[in-house]
């Protein structure tokens, strides 16, 4: 098993693996500048806004990305345009649907002067044009997954990633600037990729003429149950922060509180988001193939050796939660110490469970059988929120 271990990190396993430690540190430096830089209730107020956003992002992306990956895992270049353009016509109707609701429902909440946090009003004010600056860049590198160029899209995620920490450096260290303000340049460091990307036609609308009927509903069809899936595993982490900061005790600073231990919770799926990445279309491919038996020998060196990866690393961060939740919340949070801590450790003992469940569903999506993952992710997350919240 141990030779196991040490075949998938090879190759492209370890830039996938490098492209996502890099982009998980940098959204680590990000956290812990602006804990260190807004006060608790506007920190608060910040990552109600991203939660939101990335629960959204799961229902837009969820429809194309999985999609994309599998259909254009093909040597077939006419057929990964034509499926490169289905999803960027996919996207374009899901902003515009996303944009009259959200925008719609934000005007009904000023004309009749009802009271929402400051994060859900961001939200529905600039989401919609968020939508829109991320969709190409995003599309993108869905596409260069699906051709496993991990070169490319830890370029485009680092010409998303760098503008904004620069900024946040030098914010925390001599201009002080608010969460408004910290928000439009979140909006700029989308828009910087996505132009790149459109210049180099990698995103899909050059192509989108080539998007037939029948791409279209393949895609769409595959992608209501993955985009379920993914919305199922983001509700499992994001319901929590939503109902806490819809209470009027909690509110804010409260999902400000809960923010640590569930970022920290989420560095370990690093190394399980990287290997997952690589081995997809690896197994669309043998699905593609007809290589059932090759298929089956991917997905248990990377659901054997990830877990046998996790458990150490799991071991690891249970002993020492008090000096990492230290280190990403700082000083400021130390009067609650004892609650992040326990938190976290709950998270830590769940985790070992991940790499299971993660390629279990990465092998039903290569061969496309989507619905059957989202089956399976439904009924857990419905009990987990059940027992959680009822």
């Amino acid at each position: 098993m141990i030779r196991k271990v040490l075949g998938i990190v090879r190759e492209k396993n370890m830039l996938s693996l490098i492209t996502s430690l890099i982009t998980a540190f940098i959204g680590l430096a990000n956290f812990m500048i602006l804990t260190r830089s807004l006060d608790k209730e506007s920190f608060g107020h910040w990552v109600l806004f991203i939660t939101l956003v990335t629960f959204i992002d799961m229902l837009r992306f969820g429809l194309t990305d999985n999609a994309l990956i599998r259909f254009a895992s093909t040597d077939d270049r006419d057929k990964r345009e034509e499926y490169l353009g289905a999803s960027y016509k996919i996207g374009m109707f899901a902003i515009a649907a996303t944009t009259i609701l959200l925008w719609g429902s934000y005007a009904v909440i000023m004309l009749t002067g009802a009271e929402i946090g400051k994060g859900y009003r961001l939200f529905l004010a600039w989401y919609p044009l968020l939508s829109l600056l991320n969709l190409s860049w995003n599309n993108s590198v869905s596409y260069f997954q699906a051709r496993q160029d991990f070169n490319r899209v830890l370029n485009i995620r680092l010409f998303s990633l760098i503008p904004f920490i620069v900024f946040l450096g030098v914010n925390y260290l001599y201009l002080s600037l608010g969460i408004d303000t910290i928000l439009v340049v979140f909006l700029i460091s989308n828009l910087l990729p996505s132009l790149f990307v459109f210049y180099k036609r990698w995103d899909g609308l050059s192509y989108v003429a080539k998007a037939s009927k029948e791409a279209v509903n393949e895609m769409l069809n595959f992608g209501k149950y993955s985009m379920g899936t993914l919305v199922g595993t983001s509700l499992l982490k994001s319901a929590d922060t939503i109902i806490i900061g819809m209470s009027a005790v909690l509110g804010p600073i409260g999902v400000a509180l809960y923010a640590i231990p569930l970022k920290l919770t989420d560095l370990l799926s690093i190394p399980l988001r990287s290997f997952s990445i690589t081995a997809y279309p690896k197994m669309s491919l043998k699905s593609n193939a007809g290589d059932i038996e090759g298929l089956k020998k991917v997905f248990y060196t990377y659901s054997g050796a990830v877990t046998l990866l996790f458990i150490p690393i799991s071991m690891a961060c249970f002993i020492f939660a008090k000096q990492l939740v230290l280190i990403l919340g700082g000083g400021e949070y130390i009067d609650s110490l004892p609650l992040l801590v326990t938190v976290f450790r709950i998270f830590v003992i769940y985790s070992v469970l991940l790499p299971l469940d993660r390629f279990t569903g990465v092998a039903l999506d290569s061969i496309n059988r989507p619905r059957f993952n989202f089956y399976i992710g439904a009924i857990v997350t419905g009990k987990q929120i059940g027992r959680a919240h009822v």
